[in-house]
């Protein structure tokens, strides 16, 4: 009898974790993937492989290599962390699903990268429109063995929970939810257009190291070949006024010199964040809801 294994919406494992109200999965579940599982595996990375060889960035195929990722197989994560462990000290923790902003943010900070551990079907391998193991780990991961791209991942994290720490003497509570999802939108815009989406220059030539393009094929040939795409240099106040649409290829990216450049960039927006300059910033995607407000307010 076939196993269900763990394609995205329909996996009983998940089924049952988020039932119980549960975030983070603790029991072993790698035996869980069937044949199909990792045969979409398999045939998504022949296809991003080739493709990462000649857009991606060198430090994400340095990563590729450290963290022994092969279309043999899906990855373990334990098997991950100890390679990552012995590079930057980040730690890639199993989840259910979506999460909600603060305690996304909140694993950051504590130098934990939240990686969903479903996985499209083989009907679906090209785009899904919520995240699975491809995204998450073969998308993101490999950029977590870089020592400057994790310290920006963590700091990213300790302003978001300044966000809501600055704003707790506000009395009049609409005053105090509206800067504090002022605050998280435009961390959520910089996180967009950098680690989902984020594009860089090396050697003279854009490559990519944003997960959202690198897991996807048609998304990495479109961010550096298309015509229909607008790249400019990365300018802080643009970017976190800039809202997007996850469900379209984009079509405004910015790039960035160096992870040394981008690390600075997050000293300004935290300097900004401390001087108000983040309370009232553009309307738009991404859409705060009060409810993704838990743990700040």
């Amino acid at each position: 009898m076939k196993k269900n294994g763990l394609t995205t919406t329909k996996a009983p494992l998940i089924e049952r974790v988020r039932e119980a109200g549960e975030l983070f999965i603790q029991e072993s579940y790698y035996d869980l993937y069937n044949e199909d599982n990792q045969e979409a595996w398999k045939k998504i990375y022949c296809k991003l492989s080739p493709l990462w060889e000649k857009y991606a960035s060198s430090k994400f195929l340095k990563g590729v290599k450290l963290l022994n990722l092969t279309s043999d197989k899906i990855p373990n994560l334990s098997d991950v962390n100890k390679s990552l462990e012995s590079s930057t000290g980040f730690k890639l923790k199993a989840v259910s699903g979506y999460l909600l902003p603060g305690i996304f943010f909140d694993c950051l900070k504590k130098r934990s990268f939240p990686i969903t551990i479903t996985i499209r079907g083989l009907d679906k391998l090209e785009y899904i429109s919520e995240p699975d193991i491809v995204h998450d780990l073969a998308g993101h991961g490999p950029m977590n063995t870089d020592p400057v791209f994790t310290d920006i991942l963590t700091k990213i994290g300790f302003l978001a929970e300044a966000s809501a720490k600055r704003h707790l003497s506000i009395s009049d509570p609409n005053e105090r939810i509206s800067k504090i999802k002022s605050n998280i939108r435009a961390l959520a815009r910089f996180f967009w257009f950098t680690m989902e989406f984020g594009i860089m220059k090396e050697n003279g030539n854009l490559v990519v190291y944003g997960g959202g393009i690198l897991s996807s094929p048609g998304e990495m040939i479109h961010s550096i070949k298309s015509d229909e795409v607008s790249r400019f240099p990365f300018q802080l106040e643009w970017v976190i006024n800039q809202g997007f649409n996850p469900a379209k290829m984009q079509p405004i990216l910015f790039f960035i010199d160096s992870f040394e450049s981008l690390y600075e960039q997050v000293k300004i927006l935290e300097q900004w964040l401390h001087e108000g300059k983040l309370d009232n910033i553009s309307e738009g995607e991404p859409v705060i809801k009060d409810e993704e407000l838990k743990g700040y307010i």
